[in-house]
């Protein structure tokens, strides 16, 4: 792939490649994007009740980290509803090593009949690892949540010697496993690293670099390529958590060099859920200004089908469901606010006063 290096200077920057200089300058209003931000939120925010309980609490959770508007504390404490259920019932769960091979066969299954890249490269990966779906894909990430709210589960010490014991440190250097589960992997390394667990963060960035070397970028199916750039982005979102605050540019340089030599081939080759998370990234660096984001804006904005309110999968697909991911990530880059903790026990303390069964405050 063609790299181009970037210098940007005040509202305007200049493009080089090889002997040739272009001026780049942002010309579209700031109320443009507001306005396209407000067509989608209003979209989902009409049919919020009809997402999953899981969507209903991605959608609301970035909202109020974004606005802090208390409207979205009503899904939210069903979010920490249901983290009790699910933690509730993994903890019935951990005893048996039937039900937990069972609970992994579900998972696989469905990958089994899957005919994509990603199904088969998931399968090969995690056949042999049937732990790798309760402990790392679900129970890591519902503690690291519980967590967040300044919460922990009655069974937490259970919970807590169940991931020690887990050779996460050989997974994150696994390159079939990053191959198959970049974005998770950044994920559950910030997060064992958030509940003390383990720090492995240099250890799978270095990992992530060595699975795809940038020079090798031409060999990879477009299926890894967006697999490498959610890995990428998810270790600037993770380091965030989850946009509540800002991140150091200094801490991921590599990441937002690459971004920033590459950004015509993320927009014109990968899906909008990932040129989102790229725009995201430089906003969570407090870089506004850079061209990346302005480039990153107009494909997001230029993706909006009026007509339905909201941004089509790239095969067209309107599913309100399937669509909340990529349209909640249009909504934050189009109308960017600063991000913020929370909501937990100290910043929203009402919204804890009473806790379902299973959850108790953080000592």
């Amino acid at each position: 792939m063609t790299k181009k290096s970037l210098v940007y200077i005040g509202s305007t920057a200049i493009v080089l490649s090889g002997v040739t200089a272009y001026w780049f300058q942002n010309t579209t209003s700031p109320e443009t994007y507001r306005n396209a931000a407000q067509t989608i939120k209003q979209t989902y925010e009409q049919q919020l009740f009809t997402l999953s309980s899981y969507k209903q609490g991605h959608f609301g959770l970035r909202m109020f980290r974004q606005t802090q508007d208390p409207k979205y504390l009503v899904v939210i404490q069903e979010d920490i509803g249901i983290m009790s259920i699910r933690l509730n019932q993994l903890s019935e769960d951990l005893s048996s090593k039937q039900t937990m091979q069972q609970y992994a066969e579900q998972r696989l299954t469905q990958y089994r009949h899957g005919k994509d890249e990603r199904s088969k490269r998931r399968l090969a990966a995690t056949e042999d690892k049937p732990e790798y779906f309760y402990l790392g894909l679900d129970l890591l990430r519902y503690m690291a949540r519980v967590d967040d709210y300044g919460l922990r589960h009655r069974n937490d010490k259970a919970f807590r010697k169940h991931l020690k014991q887990y050779p996460f440190d050989e997974l994150f250097t696994n390159k079939t496993m990053i191959k198959a589960w970049a974005a998770q992997l950044a994920n559950q390394a910030y997060w064992l690293k958030q509940l003390d667990l383990g720090d492995h963060v240099q250890k799978f960035t270095q990992a992530l670099r060595e699975t795809y070397p940038d020079h090798e970028d031409y060999r990879l199916s477009l299926q890894q390529y967006e697999n490498k750039l959610y890995g990428m982005t998810h270790i600037i979102i993770a380091d965030s958590g989850y946009y509540q605050h800002q991140v150091n540019e200094a801490d991921h340089a590599w990441i937002y060099d690459y971004f920033r030599q590459n950004i015509e081939d993320i927009i014109t080759y990968t899906k909008q859920d990932i040129i989102a998370e790229v725009g995201i990234s430089f906003l969570l660096a407090g870089l506004e200004d850079d061209p990346v984001v302005y480039k990153a804006r107009e494909a997001i904005r230029n993706s909006i089908e009026e007509s339905a309110g909201r941004i089509p999968s790239v095969s067209g697909n309107l599913d309100i469901s399937y669509g909340e991911h990529r349209n909640v990530l249009a909504i934050m880059l189009l109308n960017w606010q600063s991000p913020n903790i929370g909501p937990n026990t100290t910043t929203t303390p009402s919204l804890f006063e009473t806790l379902p069964f299973g959850l108790a405050l953080k000592q």
